[in-house]
Parts: structure tokens; sequence; C-alpha cells
């Protein structure tokens, strides 16, 4: 049973009658046993003979309130009590059928157990006192419709919810009335009503009495009525509601190990399957004939009803397979979980072709006809998801670039305090030296900004180019990064190589004079890195052995990375491990990080969750304090990236923001990207958010990053957020391809294979798709295996088309498995692959609509609900925080 029952009968227009037949009620309610009549000690004794009469007569008269409460109390328990209760309450919610308009008035006033607010029990908005014989003649002569709702709870929720009195009544119907005149199709101002509230034992309830002062207005639909009982539903169970969710947030925990379980199971075996199906096949090629002498739009809703027809025959014949079918069953029993509080009689199942949310299927097969018809060359992309998950994909090989390589990790030497760590040679009277003089620390300070400076890299090159006149090795690498990076000048790789190499030959000529294990670490560095000489594994393995040797954090840390990914030494996880523990101990985060990842993975040494957060959250301290001495940018970059995804520390995005956003205005691309992606992805971005977002994305594009690039053209393309430019497309997904991105280049060949947004050109269209396919993206493959099979602008190769649907399967292609499988088999592919997609697609409807998520959405509800009130309490005139409902 629902935890409410509402009743909503009418009083029609301009008549008196009244139900000679059912006299023998009206003399009953003198005289029956009723609740103030029973003896204590004999409410529990079986109904008596006169009462079960009753109770027949009026169960024959009143099909109806075999629904109340009180009818199921006497059937599982048919005591004189509960007998009594029922008869009572079955009478008074059909006094409309049995009596006068003025005697109901009357009665609702003054029967027994109405609480009383004055001399008797009616009460309407406001405080104002209310005359009883007014009011009765009022409705009395009322010409228009007047409905009476009565509102029934349990004793135990009216007891526990402070129901069970008039003055919660009285609160609650005043803010709710103009949502019962909505649901009444009554206007506010001409919306009167008046209510009293019955206190009986069992089951305690409100009589009201609903009308327009405009006799003509006012009709109550079925939907008015559903849309009525929410509503009261959600006011007075509103104080519990987080109970409730919690306790079904228990039930759905538990539907997760089974129903729900079970249905993410079907849907992902539908998302990821193949179907074949004879009979739907052939009436989608009648669907197809069909539509070919259909004008106007090929949508549903413009159809002819035959043609309606049809698209639900396919509908319902889909929903004939056994996946289909056993997760729609799951979703209905799901579904119903959640009306079960609103609705008593829950509905008979629809069948799938007439469930509103399945509706979109039907488009997608008028669609899919539609383009069979034309030929139309398909890409099967396992539905929109592919989006989705091209983007996670990026976005994952960005991270891949920021945890494992060394060359974006660059270690930035003046963050640390080297001058207690180590003995700086202050002798500067040699033509080349090493020292973290005050006008170089000055020079670092405008190159990159800090609290009280500004950055200023015109005087930071000046700067550094007078220090390196001296001989200062370091201000010389610093004028090669600002070459190599474009720091305040055009980028030059040619001087910035020249400058590099003017400082590795001039901290070769320091170690040389004495040996230093911070020169051997430098030296080390730019062999790795290939700066100012050839790339040198070998070298920089040497020379990082060198310098760990004296226990010097960074080398270890620089060691570690090559035994890790095995360059110049043979691959050891073991010895990177120890390695980076080594320097992690010594306080460096960047080993932190890495010995919390493989903490994390199991790598190296044994799976760690709380020692993997422990360096982790150690990282995260350690980068803190290293930005606040440097105002890095690749330390900038790491901490937004920390934090965004909440390694490390608590996830905040808004600070994750704030340090994307340092680090971009030093011109690290990067962070021009991720910050551009985080302002995109939010609900409603502004328009100068915007705006900022595709400025980032230029910047980092201009800088030459492949995946801002690829999201640059493809809003370019979408045309959501900028203007449409297909030139722009072309050009960035060209640039992006060229660095290695296949999804650009899948893109590429997809345009030029559809012919809509460019001219047509196959041959080019084959070039890209190759290029895509040749780096093992799944989509090009398989497509390229299509139009090889179909010799769709290329000659038929049975062979070739074979060799790159394996290519495609293997990586999970469903759609290159199911022509595998059926080579020989396809009388007609492009219906078998359209069914195939309806599958698909159909998967993707129960996706977004599996019920009982764990995102609260009834604390959403009743959250918008509370602002609703409280505006309409405002807007009467109330003050905002009197009888304030609240929702903890």
């Amino acid at each position: 049973m629902p935890r409410l029952i509402l009743k909503c009968p009418y009083l029609k227009g301009g008549s008196e009658n009244t139900s000679a037949h059912l006299d023998n009620l009206i003399n009953y309610i003198a005289t029956r046993d009723g609740v103030e009549r029973i003896r204590v000690e004999d409410k529990n004794l079986s109904s008596t003979i006169k009462q079960v009469e009753l109770i027949a007569q009026i169960i024959k008269e009143f099909p109806s309130t075999k629904n109340l409460f009180e009818y199921e109390d006497y059937i599982s328990n048919s005591t004189i009590e509960n007998a009594s209760e029922f008869i009572g309450i079955a009478i008074e919610q059909n006094v409309d059928k049995i009596g006068k308009r003025k005697n109901y008035v009357d009665y609702i006033a003054n029967r027994p157990r109405v609480e009383k607010m004055g001399k008797h029990g009616l009460f309407t908005g406001g405080n104002d006192s209310l005359v009883l014989s007014r009011i009765a003649n009022e409705v009395a002569n009322h010409k228009g419709n007047i409905w009476t709702p009565i509102i029934s709870l349990r004793r135990e929720d009216a007891t526990r919810l402070g129901f069970d009195n008039a003055e919660s009544w009285h609160n609650m119907l005043s803010y709710y009335a103009i949502d019962i005149a909505e649901c009444l199709k009554i206007k506010p101002e001409n919306f009167q009503w008046y209510a009293a509230f019955h206190n009986e034992g069992h089951h305690p309830h409100v009589h009201m009495i609903c009308y327009s002062t405009d006799p003509k207005e006012g009709y109550l639909t079925k939907k008015g009525i559903e849309k009525m009982k929410s509503g009261l539903v959600k006011n007075i169970f509103g104080q519990e509601l987080e109970g409730i969710y919690i306790e079904q947030s228990k039930r759905r925990d538990e539907l997760k190990q089974e129903s729900r379980e079970v249905l993410i199971k079907l849907v992902t075996e539908m998302k990821n399957g193949t179907m074949q199906n004879s009979n739907i096949e052939e009436k989608l090629i009648n669907l197809s004939d069909r539509l070919k002498f259909t004008n106007g739009k090929k949508q549903y809703g413009y159809l002819q009803p035959q043609l309606k027809a049809m698209v639900d025959e396919i509908v319902d014949e889909l929903a004939k397979d056994e996946k289909i079918s056993k997760a729609y069953a799951l979703w209905y029993e799901m579904r119903n979980e959640v009306l079960y509080n609103y609705m008593g009689d829950l509905p008979e199942p629809l069948p799938l072709s007439q469930q509103k949310e399945f509706k979109s299927i039907k488009n997608m097969i008028i669609k899919e006809a539609d383009n069979f018809n034309k030929g139309t060359i398909t890409f099967e992309e396992v539905t929109d998801d592919n989006i989705d998950i091209t983007d996670e994909r990026i976005d994952k090989a960005i991270d891949d670039v920021f945890i494992n390589d060394t060359g974006f990790i660059e270690i930035e030497d003046y963050t640390l305090d080297l001058v207690s760590e180590i003995e700086v040679n202050d002798d500067t009277t040699e033509d080349v030296y090493l020292k973290w003089s005050d006008e170089y620390k000055e020079a670092r300070e405008f190159l990159f900004g800090t609290d009280d400076i500004v950055q200023d890299l015109e005087r930071a090159f000046e700067m550094f180019v007078l220090e390196a006149k001296n001989g200062n090795a370091l201000a010389m690498f610093d004028i090669g990064r600002m070459f190599a990076d474009g720091l305040g000048r055009e980028i030059d790789v040619s001087k910035a190589y020249e400058w590099y190499h003017k400082a590795l030959a001039a901290f070769y000529k320091v170690e040389d004079k004495k040996p230093w294990k911070y020169t051997e670490y430098r030296i080390g560095k730019m062999q790795l890195q290939g700066l100012g000489t050839e790339e040198s594994y070998e070298e920089a393995f040497y020379w990082f052995t060198l310098s760990a040797d004296q226990k010097y954090k960074i080398a270890e840390y620089s060691l570690g990375g090559l035994y890790y990914r095995g360059q110049g030494v043979e691959q050891s996880y073991i010895k990177a491990f120890n390695l980076y523990l080594r320097s992690a101990k010594q306080g460096f985060p960047y080993a932190d990080f890495e010995v919390a990842k493989m903490y994390n993975d199991g790598v190296g040494t044994y799976k760690n969750e709380k020692e993997s957060n422990k360096y982790f959250h150690s990282a995260f301290i350690g980068f803190e304090k290293l930005e606040k001495q440097s105002n890095d940018d690749k330390i900038q970059y790491r901490l937004g990236w920390m934090l965004q995804n909440g390694i490390g520390t608590e996830k905040d995005i808004e600070r994750a923001k704030k340090y994307y956003e340092k680090s971009a205005k030093l011109g690290n691309f990067f962070a021009c990207y991720s910050l551009a992606k985080l302002i995109l992805a939010e609900e409603n971005p502004t328009i100068t958010e915007i705006k900022k977002a595709v400025e980032y994305l230029e910047q980092a594009s201009t800088s030459g990053n492949q995946f801002a690039q690829y999201s640059l053209g493809k809003l370019y393309l979408n045309g959501k957020y900028v203007e449409k430019d297909i030139y722009k497309v072309v050009g960035l997904f060209d640039l992006s391809s060229e660095q290695g991105n296949e999804y650009a280049a899948y893109q590429l060949g997809k345009l030029y294979l559809k012919g809509e947004d460019i001219p047509k050109d196959i041959p080019t269209a084959i070039k890209w798709l190759l290029i895509s396919a040749e780096k093992g993206n799944q989509y090009a493959q398989y497509l390229l295996g299509k139009l090889y099979l179909t010799g769709e602008g290329v000659p038929k190769n049975k062979e070739e088309a074979i060799e790159w649907f394996t290519l495609s399967a293997e990586q999970g292609n469903e759609y290159a498995k199911l022509f595998l499988e059926n080579m020989d088999k396809f009388k007609e592919p492009s219906a078998c692959l359209t069914v195939t997609r309806m599958f698909h697609h159909m998967s993707k409807i129960f996706e977004d609509n599996i019920p009982l998520k764990s995102s609260g959405v009834g604390l959403k509800i009743d959250s918008k609900l509370i602002r609703k009130l409280k505006d309409k309490k405002v807007a009467q005139g109330h003050k905002s925080d009197d009888h304030e409902q609240r929702i903890i």
C-alpha cells in the first residue's frame, strides 16, 4: 500500500441530488456501532453481523473503498474496532454522493473527532476566523463544480511527522494551496479552499473543499491527481525524505549486487554485442521501401499511421531479443520501486514500443531506414559514447605524458636549497663557473615572476646575458631555455642549441677542475634530453650514477627513471623502486610521486594502497613548497592535475583551475589544454569563460600541442561554442595528425569520405584512414575493411578487407567481428549492420534510464520544492523563515 491516500471526488455544479437508494446508510450514520460507542473490552472481538452486512453493501456501492488503509486493516484482522474504522471512513469519503453540499460543509466542520480551531474545525489560508453558516451557504449556492479532496495518512506516519494536529495541516496546505489550484486548472486569484482535520484513531485525515470563484473554470485530470498526490507526499514526508533515500540507497547497494548488476551486464552485452534477425531485416527493408514515397519530415510524429505501425513492429521485434527482454523486465521492476511511494495500483507494463522513455529508438529506426535507401556510408562507432571514449583516451594520453615522460617532468634546480646542501664554488675568477649569485637569482625571479615581482622576460634575458658573459654556466643554460621555449623572444632552435652547448661545455670544465655531484647531475640531465649535444642514455646513466653514488637525491631519482624505462641500462623495476625510495626519503617530492605510483600498481614492489596514498600526499605537500619557492609552470601544472584528480589531496576543481591558470600564464600548453577542458566541461559556462577556454586551446595549439589542436578542431567542427569553420577544422586535424594523433587522422578520413562539409574525396579519405589505421585506430581499421569489402571508392579486395577487420576485431570492435563471422553469409550487409546499430542504440537508452542511481535525485527534487515554496511564501507576504519546512 502507498504511504498516503488521496481521493478527489467532486460535486457537480448546480445539482443537489441525493441517492435515495443509500438512505439506509444515512440512517446508519446516526445509529451505527461507531468508534465513540465501542467499549474497550469489546473492540478486539470479531466484527458484528450488522457490520459485516454493511461492509458488503459499502463495497458493492463504492468499490474503490477496497483501496483504503482501513479496509486493509479489516481484512487482515476483522475486529469490531477495525470494522467500525472502515465503515466510518468509507461513509465519510462518500458523503458527497449521499448528502447535500450544505450538509457536507457542516459535517466536515463538526463531526466527532474533528480538531476545532475556534468554534468549529474548518480552516483556510491565513488566520481569519470563519463563519460556518456563511461558508455553508456559499458552497451550497455555487454554480460550478466543487472538488472535495480527502487526504489520509497512517497513524504512525502522522504521529512521527507531526501531522496529527490541525495546525500542521493548516500550515502545510496554506503553502501547497497554489499547487492544488494548478492541478485543478484554477487561476490562483480565483481559488477558494477550506479544510478540516479529523483525528481518527487508525488513519487521521483531512477533508478539503476546493472551487473557483469563476464557475466555468476548473477541471481535474488523472495527471492532475498524480501531480497533486506527488506534491503532498513530498510536503508531508519531506522532513524524513533523507532517511527514506538513505534506505533507498541501501536498496540500491543491494540492487547493484543483484538486479542492477544484472541489468548493467545485459546493457554491456548489448553495447558490445551484435544482433542478427532476419525478421527485423525484412521489416526494415519494407519500411525503407515505403519511406521512398514519403514526403515531409521523416520523423515518427509526422509519419502516417501505417508507417508508425511498421516502426512499432520493428521495436517490438527488437524487444523479443532475450537480452533486451530481460533488461526491459528488470528496468520495469526497478522503476516500480520508485513509483511505489506515490501509487497504490501500479500501471500494467507497456510494450516497449509504447514506453515513452524508449521513444528515441523509433526515430533512430526511421533514420536508419532512410540511410539504407540512400546508400549512406555509416561509421559504426558504437553509439555516441565513442566521442566520450575518444576524449577519455586523449586525456589518458596526456596523463601518460605527465606521469611517465621525464622530458615533461623537467626538474628545476633553482627550486632546491643547494647552498645548504653542497659547497658552492665561489671562485668566479675562472672563465666559467657555477654560482647562485644575487644577480642570477634576481634574473630567475624576473623570468618566472613572484608574489612581489612582476614577470619581465626582457629584463630576465638581459641579466642572464650579463651573468653568462661573466662565465656563469647556469645563466647560459637559462638563455638556451628562453630561446627553446619562446620565453620573451621567438623560438630559435639553433640559438637554443648554441647556448645549451656553451652551458654543457662549462659544466664539463667545472667538473674537470673539481668533481661535484651537482655538476655531474646537470651533465647527465643534458645528455638525457639531448640539450647542446646528441641524446645519449648511456652517457646520462654514467653521469647520474656518479652523482647518485654521492647520495644526491635528484640524481638518484633520475637514475631510477633510467632503470624504470630501461634507457642506457637493462630495465629493472626493483632497482628503480629502490632508487626512487632513496630519493624520497631525502624529501624529494618527484620521487615521492614515483614511489606512490609503484606501490599503487604493484610494480617493483608489493601493492600497498596505504603506502601509495602516504607517498602521494607527501608528493603533493612537497610540490606545494617547491611552487612557493619557484613559481614554476611544470610544478603548477602538476599541482593542478593532482587537485583535479584527487591524487594525494582532496579533489578541488577550483584550486586546480587556479594552478592551471598560473601555469598557463607561463606558457605551459598542457595547463592551457586542461584548463580549457575544465571550463568547457562545466554545465553552463558563460560566454566570457568559453572565450577564455578557446583562447587557452589556441595558445596550446600554437605551441604545438597535438591534443589542443585536436580539441580545437572538434570545437570548430561542432560549432557549439565557436562558429563552425571547416577550413580551420581540416588545418588543425592535419597539424595534430602530423604529430601522431590517430583520432585526428580518422576524423579527416571521415570528413573526406562523407563529403558533407568538404567535397567528397575518396583517395584522400583512404590516405588519412590508412595513417590512422596504421597507428592502431580500430575505427579506421574497420572502415577500411568495409570499404575494401564493398568496393566503395576502391577496388573490391576481400583479402584486404579481412586483414583490416581482423586488426580491428583484435581490439574488440564488435562490428568487425560480425563481418568476419558472417563474411560468406551476408545477403544484405547494410541491413544486418543496421539491426546491430539498433541493438547498440537500445543499450544506450537502457543505460540512460537505469533507475535508482546513487545521485540523490529525490533530495534534489525536494530542495527545488523547498525553494519553490519559499518563493511562494514571500510572494504571499510571509516572512521567508516562518513555518519553514527544513530538509536536512
